[in-house]
């Protein structure tokens, strides 16, 4: 594989120091040069760009959750530097204080033209010493920045005791027990120590981390129709909202493949602006961009003619029966041939915690692949982050993988050579039963 721009993840919550970290780093005399990208609230273009100097330049994205809305704009921006990663060495994406940071991570796992550009060098987390424990039992956004760290940075770390600072990084461990742990004031910590450390690249897997929820989209609901040229409309009777964007999209045909492209081209239409359509007002295009449906009292109608006939996918921000939301071609009610719900929002309360495993012995290659498919099928939304280090009997060298959202992605970690050859693997998440952990991971073990 060619070389691949390393990308840091800053993230952390309200108050915490990532903005001070950031200008240390912006402003230190490290020789690299660094493109940032900053997601926060307000109403500025998604894509204006403010060249800081000759060495870094900044990007805005506005959305204010840097998760499964903002998602499109990330990729955009991100397809965007790829043309001219020859201009910067390293990039560092800063979420706001209340965004859930999975999402981000998986981007570099689900897009294709990412992942070839750009490889996720770390996550680092600012801690808030002082005032975390307020938070932490209330905001799944501060566990879930926590849960997901490669590296922690226990920030205003001077205005607790030794003592208090003992406990609360006790309290940290215990829910990510493979993140590196320091103790900053003012966020003062080496550059050296947090770009190009390798915190999340699976060569340096011996430390380990791993994984999380089933994908969030920016909308609930996708179908798929076959639908002949003729006049067609939407129409709809309820309206629990003011409004509700939509997206439709011509699709090559029924399968799978091309219906997942299609969920891919809605995420990005899904950032981009929208255009408002009263019911019997403009015409709704079938490949228009994203449309948002002004939602008013009574009966609702938005014409929307079929300009040839073929495969259409719908994504809609609500699910349908919220609406009694029906499409009509030629006056006759055409239900989806193929139709998905989606969980587009954050629903995580229990405690997060993680799993160490270290065993020694082989592992057979089929019952591993059966034991981990079972356990991401099951649990995979209890489980935010994998990583690990397999030795596959029959194989001189180290299995390295890592999941995310519910993929896994494996790779080559070299020769064993003198390291000892042994598995050690890694789970954050909630709910997680070790002693179920250990005892399915020993059955792929060869006897």
């Amino acid at each position: 594989m060619s070389y691949r721009t390393p990308v840091t993840i800053l993230t952390g919550f309200l108050g915490s120091g990532k903005t001070t970290l950031l200008n240390r780093i912006l402003t230190e005399r490290h020789g690299l040069r660094i493109a940032v990208i900053e997601n926060e609230f307000g109403e500025i273009g998604i894509d204006h760009e403010l060249v800081i100097n000759a060495e870094e330049e900044i990007f805005e994205m506005n959305n204010g959750c840097i998760c499964c809305t903002v998602r499109g704009d990330l990729i955009r921006i991100m397809g965007n530097l790829a043309k001219r990663r020859d201009k910067f060495d390293h990039v560092i994406i800063e979420t706001t204080g209340l965004a859930d940071p999975g999402p981000v991570v998986q981007t570099f796992f689900v897009d294709t033209d990412i992942k070839e550009s750009f490889s996720l060098d770390a996550v680092i987390t600012l801690v808030d010493a002082k005032h975390v424990l307020q938070h932490i039992d209330e905001s799944t956004e501060a566990k879930e920045q926590i849960a997901f760290a490669d590296i922690l940075l226990l920030n205003k770390s001077d205005l607790l005791t030794p003592a208090e600072l003992d406990r609360l990084e006790a309290r940290i461990k215990s829910m990510n027990g493979v993140a590196q742990v320091h103790r900053t004031v003012n966020a003062q910590f080496e550059v050296a120590r947090i770009l190009n450390v390798g915190g999340f690249n699976l060569e340096r897997a011996i430390g380990l981390d791993p994984k999380f929820l089933e994908p969030e989209y920016p909308f609930e609901w996708g179908g798929l129709y076959l639908l002949p040229a003729a006049p067609a409309c939407f129409v709809a009777s309820q309206n629990p909202d003011p409004s509700m964007r939509l997206a439709l999209i011509p699709v090559s045909s029924t399968e799978p493949e091309a219906f997942i492209a299609a969920r891919e081209q809605a995420v990005r239409l899904f950032s981009s602006i929208n255009v408002a359509i009263r019911p019997s007002g403009s015409m709704l295009e079938w490949q228009g961009g994203l449309q948002e449906l002004i939602l008013e009292p009574g009966s609702m109608a938005w014409p929307c003619d079929v300009p040839a006939a073929g495969n259409y996918a719908v994504f809609t921000q609500h699910y349908p029966a919220e609406l009694d939301l029906r499409l009509l071609v030629g006056g006759l009610h055409v239900e989806a041939t193929h139709a998905v719900a989606y969980k587009p929002d954050h629903e995580h309360d229990e405690e997060i915690g993680s799993v160490g495993i270290q065993e020694a012995g082989d592992c057979d290659s089929r019952r591993l692949d059966a034991w981990l498919s079972k356990l991401l099928r099951e649990q995979g939304g209890d489980i935010f982050r994998m990583k690990g280090v397999f030795a596959i009997a029959g194989s001189p060298e180290r299995t390295v993988f890592q999941g995310v959202h519910m993929l896994l992605d494996v790779q080559s970690g070299g020769p064993w050579e003198t390291r000892p050859r042994k598995n050690s693997l890694v789970f954050i998440g909630r709910n997680l039963d070790r002693a179920k952990l250990i005892s399915g991971f020993r059955s792929c073990l060869k006897r």
